[in-house]
């Protein structure tokens, strides 16, 4: 399994006046999109995430994403390692993402860019 990076995971309460900051901070613009009733900004090594308190609890428990070559094999190398598969593979707007508990109790959240 090869790792191509990691995202830090950032709650807000309001994405608006966030985004500028960590464009500025990053250096790029950022991408958008909705999830769950969650606004999701992808700016840089930060995803903002921004919504309803019940959504951003769950949100909040995923230490940080993970980019990966291909999710389907993140999945048999993270079960082989006794790692506890909380949910996917399932497809996103931008890919494949896998939720997985380490057998530390970290959780983490595996992605891939490809098509679903």
């Amino acid at each position: 399994m090869e790792i191509l990076g990691a995202t830090l995971r950032v709650c807000v309460d309001d994405i608006e006046p966030a985004i500028p900051f960590y464009e500025r901070l990053a250096g790029g613009r950022a991408l958008r999109f909705e999830r769950g009733g969650v606004q999701v900004a992808a700016v840089g090594c930060f995803l903002l995430m921004s919504g309803p308190a019940a959504e951003l609890e769950v949100l909040r428990k995923v230490a940080a994403t993970i980019a990966v070559q291909d999710v389907e094999e993140a999945h048999r190398v993270l079960a082989e390692l006794g790692a506890d598969i909380i949910a996917g593979p399932v497809p996103t707007p931008a890919g494949r993402n896998l939720i997985v508990r380490h057998p530390d109790g970290a959780v983490y959240e595996y992605v891939d860019r490809h098509p679903s």
